[in-house]
């Protein structure tokens, strides 16, 4: 399992590890109105999910908008699916506070069925380990970072080559 901090104190990711070349696992999230969500919602698309600690957060709205404003712009076969252990009311508050009502924010606040699925529950915080996967057309994962420290950001332009290299 990789090993990852937060401020600094190493913190203990339970679930199973997704590495490049496995079939994305499927998961059940909420909505913003508390619908289910699963992975299924959006086949046939190359996604980009980018898994954050807190929507409140700095890093973790830079995350948010910087993927959805690069990835719009690569069009209609590409989803943007951000996921937190925030409550859905927070992550629909920050959406209509920053401007970004079409951007998909999904909580696994209720049975962090995403964060075990993909290895991402802190355990010692109960929130989500900073992270990003990329999961082709098929459905098979073709890019994964686990961000060694929780409080960094993402390494954005290999997420949204890996992103564009599906899209040609």
């Amino acid at each position: 399992m990789v090993q990852v901090t937060f401020k600094q104190n190493p913190v203990t990711l339970l679930g199973t590890e997704v590495k490049v070349g496995d079939q994305a696992p499927d998961f059940t999230v909420l909505t913003n109105d508390l619908s289910p969500y699963t992975l299924k919602e959006t086949e046939g698309k190359v996604r980009l999910i980018s898994v954050i600690p807190s929507i409140d957060t700095g890093v973790c709205s830079t995350q948010t908008r910087r993927f959805n404003e690069a990835v719009t712009e690569l069009g209609d076969d590409v989803a943007v699916l951000t996921i937190s252990a925030d409550l859905p009311f927070a992550q629909a508050r920050w959406k209509a506070t920053e401007g970004l009502d079409q951007a998909i924010a999904l909580s696994d606040h209720r049975d962090l069925s995403f964060g075990l699925g993909y290895g991402t529950v802190m355990k010692e915080l109960r929130l989500l380990a900073r992270s990003v996967f990329v999961i082709d057309k098929g459905g098979k994962v073709t890019y994964v970072e686990y961000v060694p420290e929780g409080t960094d950001h993402p390494d954005y332009d290999k997420a949204i080559e890996a992103v564009k290299e599906l899209t040609k």
